[in-house]
Order: structure tokens, then C-alpha cells, then sequence
């Protein structure tokens, strides 16, 4: 089997292990921490590459201003939130469900972001999207499932306001960053996630470091895994015109992120869980799902 045909799939199995790498990672050092040794090393690593490969540099001091901005929502605020609420309790499984809220967010505000009208089809995907997404996180908050665990609202609140986060830094990229290098954007997206995450992390951690065999694991898989790895296939991906076949894999990412925590950390997998997500999958496809062409 050729890597075209394997590429979409492992960059979905990637990106979907984020979430129970942030569960690992806590055990070794505070999130925000984590995070800011993280995209200190993505950073080292991007720049090398982009001066190996011969990559252009943003033309303008604007360009780069708002390569760097983007990364400000995308990874500084969208990962930090996340990260900072599976550290306060929030089950890797409950936050990689609520990733699916991105798609359904960026397409309700396009609207009034960028002048895009929702279909029928489109708010019926919505409405499923986000009825899922409460059937599957509300009985965890409110402990209704029997024998588990209860979790606390607000950090459910600072998770979803991280997807907020990226939705806005996904649609401020479509407007600003439709052209340039890919690489050095990558690269310059980084030090954004750094501009906000390093003052994060001094006024809200300890700034806890638990220097191990273990931490370097996490830190190679989450820099080499999803900061380069992830990034390096997405770019093929788009060299090879496939990011239509990821992007019809992203919707496994949130019961991928599920059945992880479940292997890996014994977390529950409740039947309004399984529903909720099912639903949630079902209103993402929908909302996302381009219409049949009509004959001319």
C-alpha cells in the first residue's frame, strides 16, 4: 500500500492522540510548561527545516505579523486552554469530543465572518453537532452517569472557549494567509503560541518539571509526533492534493481521542458518550458535506 493511500489516515491517527498526550504530559510537568518547552523545540526544529529546504520568509513585516497572530489563537490559546482544562480534571475523552465542535463553530460564524450562507442541510448538521456534544459532556458534569466521576464546569468552559479560539484563528487564516510559504508560517505560528503561552505559564503554574525519561518521551512524541510530523504530512498531503480524503477522516478524531483514553487510561466510555458522539459525527458530517452538483 502506497503512502498516498496511508498518508490521510496517519495524519488523523496523529492528530488524534493529542488529547492523551495531554493527559500523559501532566503526570511530568504543568501543561502550560509542557507546552512552552514544546513549542520552544517546534520552533528550533521548524526554523532548521525551513533553512534546509530553502523556505521563502514572509515578504512584509504584515505577512509575518499575521502568520504570527494566527498561531496566537491556533496553538497559543486553542492548545493552552485545552491542555490547561485536561489538566484540571477534564477526561481526554470528554476533550477530544469537544474538539468536534470546531467544524460546527467555524461554520456558524461564517455567516457573519465571511459572508457564507448555511443551507438547509448545513443548520440541520449544526443542531445535530451541537446536541451531541451536550448529550455527551452534560451527564459527566452533572454526574449523572452512575460510578463516575464528576468533572467541573468551568474547565469545560476554558476547553470549549480554546475551540473558539481556533475556529477564529481558522477563519483568520483563510483571510490573511491564502498565500506564502507554508513552512515558514508553520514556523512563525510557533513563536505566536510562545508570545502567549510563556506569560501563561509564569502567572498560572508552578511551573512543575519532573525531569524524566518519561517527560523526554512526551516531548519527542508531542514536537516530532504532532508538531513535525503531523505538520510534515499535512504538507504533503496538500502537495499531493489529498486534503479532501483527511479532511473526511477528521470526523473519526474525536472517538479516536475516546477509545485512546480508554486503552491507555482506563477513562469511561459511558453510553451518552457513545451517543453523544455518534450524533455529534453525524451533525459535523452534515454542516461540512458539500451538495451534489446539480446537471446542467
Amino acid at each position: 500500500m502506497t503512502l498516498d493511500r496511508l498518508a490521510p489516515a496517519i495524519f488523523v491517527l496523529l492528530w488524534s492522540t493529542g488529547w492523551v498526550m495531554a493527559k500523559y504530559a501532566d503526570i511530568y510537568a504543568d501543561p502550560l510548561t509542557f507546552l512552552v518547552m514544546r513549542y520552544l523545540l517546534a520552533t528550533l526544529l521548524f526554523v532548521g527545516f525551513c533553512l534546509a529546504t530553502g523556505a521563502a520568509w514572509p515578504k512584509t513585516w504584515t505577512a509575518a505579523g499575521h502568520a504570527v497572530v494566527s498561531g496566537i489563537f491556533l496553538h497559543g490559546f486553542y492548545l493552552g486552554a485545552v491542555w490547561w482544562a485536561i489538566g484540571q480534571g477534564v477526561p481526554a475523552a470528554i476533550s477530544g469530543i469537544i474538539a468536534g465542535l470546531q467544524p460546527l463553530m467555524t461554520a456558524a460564524v461564517a455567516p457573519a465572518l465571511i459572508g457564507e450562507n448555511l443551507s438547509g442541510q448545513q443548520k440541520l448538521g449544526l443542531m445535530l453537532g451541537f446536541l451531541g456534544i451536550a448529550l455527551a459532556v452534560i451527564p459527566k458534569v452533572l454526574a449523572i452517569d452512575t460510578g463516575t466521576t464528576p468533572i467541573h464546569l468551568f474547565p469545560v468552559i476554558v476547553n470549549v472557549v480554546g475551540m473558539a479560539a481556533v475556529t477564529y484563528g481558522t477563519i483568520y487564516q483563510k483571510q490573511h494567509l491564502q498565500a506564502g510559504d507554508i513552512r515558514s508560517t508553520a514556523t512563525l505560528q510557533y513563536v505566536g503560541a510562545l508570545i502567549v503561552t510563556i506569560p501563561a505559564a509564569f502567572l498560572l503554574e508552578d511551573m512543575r518539571v519532573i525531569w524524566s525519561v518519561q517527560l523526554f518521551a512526551a516531548l519527542a512524541w508531542a514536537v516530532l509526533g504532532l508538531s513535525m510530523g503531523a505538520i510534515a504530512l499535512l504538507l504533503y498531503l496538500i502537495r499531493r492534493g489529498q486534503v479532501s480524503k483527511a479532511a473526511s477522516l477528521i470526523y473519526l478524531v474525536p472517538p479516536l481521542a475516546a477509545l485512546q483514553a480508554w486503552l491507555l487510561f482506563d477513562e469511561a466510555l459511558t453510553l451518552p458518550m457513545i451517543v453523544g458522539t455518534v450524533i455529534a459525527v453525524a451533525g459535523v458530517y452534515l454542516t461540512n458535506r458539500k451538495p451534489a452538483a446539480v446537471p446542467a
